[in-house]
């Protein structure tokens, strides 16, 4: 990418932040410490109560004061997304959204709804009225393998059309087909970022702008300058930094997310690996090979 081209919003790295547990409660010191660790390595921006964060584990309480603590920590160094799942029943979700206090908060990021398998008219309709409601910005979040309906690539080039709410798509299908057909047809509005760290650099690589990240909770430095490098054109400078974080990635999956990362986390000497039922912790065989993966990783140091 040229250097004088200018970015969209919410390009490069953003990570989706880990809420760290201890003794099942929000260990805040850990978050507060992961936050300025982020940052420290220059992440672009940071997600809050998105999948990662274990947003749909935590009360509604909880996720309020994990969001103003987020906020408060940030202290307007880098902007903050909101992770607003709220409810598979779109009018509950909207009305939700209308009276929820942003302040502080630069976009939202929603998913669609899951269980039901709307079709895709369903889903237009229910992120149309989500855009109506919203005082901020939208990321939409395509995950089919959480929701169990894809936001076809139709679909979302459709919503940012009707919409310059819709500032950004996370695409976690794992479809590089799809997510080749909205960089080729998108509006210039439109940020495109990857949804799977294993896909980030063919995504860019495709045309997109960055990623909302797992791995850069514990690897931000090294996965933030892959994507720094990818987006200037250095691809062989960023095919090697993923080629080493290449055999980490599986592990931090193989038990589901946020499993695999909490447990990375802990290794780096950042937090527990505590998660919340119906999550257990990541098994020991897996932890120990996780722990060898990373280990592999150069220059990689425990905190």
């Amino acid at each position: 990418m040229s250097k004088n081209k200018k970015l969209r919003p919410f390009s490069g790295t953003g990570v989706a932040l880990i809420t760290p547990f201890r003794n099942y409660a929000i260990d805040y010191p850990a978050l507060g410490e992961i936050i300025n660790f982020v940052i420290d390595s220059s992440v672009d921006y940071v997600v809050s109560l998105g999948t990662t964060g274990e947003a749909i584990t935590l009360s509604s309480l909880e996720c309020r004061q994990i969001l103003d603590f987020t906020i408060e920590q940030v202290d307007g160094r880098v902007p903050v997304v909101a992770g607003y799942f709220g409810s598979n029943y779109t009018e509950k979700l909207v009305n939700s959204v209308r009276e929820y206090n942003f302040d502080g908060v630069d976009a939202i990021m929603s998913s669609s709804p899951a269980y039901s398998k709307p079709p895709q008219e369903g889903i237009y309709r229910h992120y149309m009225q989500l855009a109506e409601a919203s005082s901020r910005p939208i990321i939409i979040y395509n995950v089919p393998g959480r929701t169990a309906s894809n936001v076809t690539a139709n679909t979302i080039l459709r919503l940012a059309r009707a919409s310059e709410q819709f500032v950004a798509v996370k695409e976690a299908s794992g479809d590089l087909v799809q997510a080749t057909k909205i960089l080729k047809e998108r509006p210039d509005h439109l940020t495109v970022l990857s949804g799977e760290d294993p896909l980030t650099l063919p995504m860019i690589g495709a045309g997109a702008d960055g990623v909302i990240s797992v791995i850069a909770n514990v690897f931000p430095a090294h996965f933030s300058e892959m994507v720094r490098a990818a987006l200037a054109g250095d691809f062989a400078r960023a095919r090697q930094l993923n080629f080493d974080l290449l055999d980490v990635h599986p592990w931090l999956y193989i038990e589901n997310n946020p499993v695999g990362i909490k447990a990375a986390m802990e290794i780096a000497g950042l937090c527990s690996k505590e998660v919340r039922i119906p999550l257990v912790s990541l098994s020991d065989p897996n932890y120990l090979q996780l722990k060898a993966a990373m280990d592999r990783v150069p220059e990689f140091r425990k905190a």
